[in-house]
């Protein structure tokens, strides 16, 4: 099967040079649902690339009649982040020229909304696929109102332009995967949100978190968000509903690498979501008992970060997946000093049992500097 490729300019440079990006469509023989698949949002996170290469080699080799729907997949999504370099170290967390992060600028539906409420009673007796379409012809219409700022002579920045293109080219689908690794070192999870939590077994990952409180600004976020607000208005009027709307982002491994085991159980977790949602179907796959994986769910404002308390060398720190205990000691820091002084070795201890899912890769810190996070 191959796909469709298109091409959607993003920027022109003040050289002339222009971004752009390159989407590959693999639309199947029976109509179904919409995946959309995109990596590398945050320039220094590269391994999702390699996954999706993987997926493409692998969609390559399937007949259009094995998939039902279709799937979009959009690596190097940020260009502008990917090109980033200071010295010989990739970061494009942030469009420095706005100061924001690439994954806190979209557009949430939620926050424009006309009254959610009301829509949600004049729907109360309908079937869910007509309630998904009304809601979505409703949420199209007001995000295409966007394209009349772009296209004024004022204008808009470039977060406003860049996130328009991403977004339109993925509002319309069911199940949305964004691909990312931790900036600095951390383990194979992902971010999920609520009443998801069997889907989230389909990706074969050891941990889930779940994603209790959020503001609608990043990518998953933005997508979701608006259905889950629907879900609440439709509980206040006595009818429980979930859509069959799902977003994840997938954190795997490290940034700056791909490293083969995270490539490994991001493609082998990717296929099998896909196959456990009906979107293809392969002969030979070995399907995957999800209800069974043993998959530990964790909450995302249980997360505790930890900053230097003070500036130095950061020592006999614990190991990247262990498990620690409040009051155990989760790293040193040899501190050095300018006040004709020995320097000094500074214990830090966590604060609560959890796992530590994240550390910093440079062991020198100021102040005030990530160190390590403990979930």
């Amino acid at each position: 099967m191959l796909p469709a490729i298109s091409t959607i300019p993003l920027r022109q440079m003040a050289s002339g040079d222009l971004l752009s990006l390159q989407v590959y469509k693999f639309i199947g023989a029976y109509p179904g649902k919409k995946v959309y698949i995109q990596s590398n949002l945050h320039g220094a996170e590269i391994v999702g690339n390699a996954v999706i290469h993987q997926l493409i080699e692998f969609l390559l080799r399937l007949n259009d009649t094995d998939l039902t729907g279709e799937i979009w997949l959009v690596p190097v999504c940020n260009p502008m982040g990917t090109n980033q370099r200071s010295h010989i170290f990739s970061s494009g967390r942030y469009c420095v020229y706005e100061a924001k992060d690439w994954n806190r600028i979209f557009w949430d539906y939620e926050k424009v909304a006309d009254d959610l409420l009301a829509f949600a009673k004049s729907q109360i007796n309908l079937d869910l696929n007509l309630v998904r379409k009304n809601y979505l012809s409703l949420i199209q219409e007001k995000f295409s109102q966007l394209l009349d700022q772009i296209n004024s002579p004022s204008s808009v920045p470039y977060t406003e332009r860049f996130r328009y293109q991403l977004q339109s080219i993925s509002l319309d689908a069911d199940y949305l995967i964004d691909i990312h690794s931790a900036t600095n070192q951390g383990i194979n999870y992902l971010y999920y949100f609520r009443n998801r939590e069997d889907s989230a077994k389909h990706f074969l990952l050891n941990y889930g978190i779940l994603l209790d409180t959020y503001d609608g600004d990043a990518f998953d976020e933005a997508f979701i968000k608006p259905w889950l607000a629907l879900e609440d208005c439709f509980a206040q009027l006595g009818r429980k509903i979930t859509f069959d709307v799902e977003a994840w982002t997938l954190e795997l491994g490290k940034g700056m690498q791909m490293i083969p085991d995270s490539v490994e159980k991001g493609v082998l977790g990717v296929k099998n979501y896909l196959v456990q949602k009906d979107i293809i179907q392969i002969s030979g796959f070995t399907l995957h008992n999800s209800t069974s994986n043993e998959m530990t769910f964790k909450i995302r404002s249980n997360v505790k970060k930890y900053y230097a308390p003070a500036g130095g060398m950061i020592q006999s720190r614990v190991e990247l997946g262990s498990s620690v205990q409040a009051g155990q000691r989760v790293y040193q820091i040899l501190s050095f000093n300018k006040e004709g002084k020995l320097p000094t070795v500074i214990d830090v201890c966590a604060e609560q049992d959890g796992l530590v899912y994240d550390v910093s890769t440079n062991y020198a810190v100021n102040e005030g500097e990530y160190v390590i996070g403990i979930v």
